[in-house]
């Protein structure tokens, strides 16, 4: 998809009204909300630990893209690869030495990883400096707006992420072993199933999506040791509102607070959009226990029963 082919999509949607402005912003905002969630929907939402270094993760992919890019001159593709495999790597080293210690210690888990997060964002300080240099945004602007062709790109990235990550952990013999491990690791280990591999398997995939995410912006994003703090309070705040589902509650979170962070950053700028994704999630975790997929379980069985 070039940058022309999605400048003569939008011209066709204005020409029928659609405010396109709003809706690249909408789309924006929306993608960078799924990206930043979908690694800590794993992490905290399925295996219960609270990874208070998941925006470090997310940095680490972009360092990892941008080190390759610079220092060996591998294609983005490549980097981005090697972006999420590191930081998957890295996730299986620290479930290994640190996290499988603290499964059912929330606490403990916040504690440790916030160490984690300060000991990965002062060493990255340390040994790269306070900034990377920049390796550009791919595809330029769509013609006849000011818009980045790449960024549009990322609403689709993150759509494609979203439903890999649910075929693999609703329609794989590893999906079913993982769920299984999560839910009742006692059982699961009475039928032959190697828990402690599971649960190492999916942090590792949980934060190499972090990774990925940080792979995928750091064309477009300034790279720094804190920059993973910008996506911390989103995909906190997508998973708890989201709820249980990997991809349902994610998608549905990811949506709902997009649009809102959107059209409140367009009006009145982006503090106010921050603060009505934070007032719009207190809302939702208040009047919906269960979150959005709690929601959406509810209306499903209440057609079931009606059919």
């Amino acid at each position: 998809m070039t940058p022309l082919f999605i400048a003569e999509l939008l011209t066709g949607l204005d020409s029928v009204g659609v405010p396109v402005t709003q809706l690249l912003q909408m789309a924006d905002s929306i993608a960078f909300i799924a990206l930043a969630a979908i690694g800590l929907t794993i992490i905290f939402g399925m295996m219960g630990v609270i990874n208070l270094a998941h925006g470090e993760f997310i940095m680490m992919g972009a360092y990892i893209t941008t080190l390759s890019i610079n220092v060996a001159s591998l294609p983005l593709p490549v980097a981005m690869l090697l972006g999420a495999l590191g930081t998957a790597v890295f996730g299986a080293i620290v479930e290994r030495t640190i996290i499988k210690r603290l499964y059912g210690r929330l606490l403990d888990s916040m504690i440790v990883t916030f160490g984690l997060g300060l000991i990965l964002t002062q060493g990255t300080r340390i040994i790269f400096g306070n900034s990377l240099r920049s390796i550009g945004t791919p595809l330029g602007q769509v013609p006849g707006y000011t818009y980045s062709g790449y960024r549009v790109l990322l609403l689709l990235a993150a759509i494609a992420v979203l439903g890999s990550v649910y075929l693999v952990f609703t329609r794989t013999k590893f999906g079913v072993h993982a769920r299984a491990t999560i839910q009742d690791p006692e059982t699961a280990r009475a039928m032959g199933i190697d828990t402690d591999r599971m649960y190492t398997i999916t942090f590792a995939i949980g934060s190499g999506l972090a990774g990925l995410t940080g792979a995928l912006y750091a064309p477009s994003a300034t790279i720094v040791p804190g920059m993973g703090q910008s996506f911390l309070v989103e995909s906190f705040v997508t998973v708890v509102t989201g709820g249980s589902s990997v991809l349902l509650g994610t998608a549905l979170a990811g949506g709902i607070l997009g649009m809102i962070n959107a059209v409140f950053s367009n009006l009145y700028g982006n503090f106010f959009g921050q603060i009505a994704l934070l007032i719009t999630a207190i809302l939702i975790i208040r009047l919906l226990p269960g979150g959005l997929t709690g929601l959406a379980n509810a209306i499903r069985n209440k057609l079931g029963e009606q059919q």
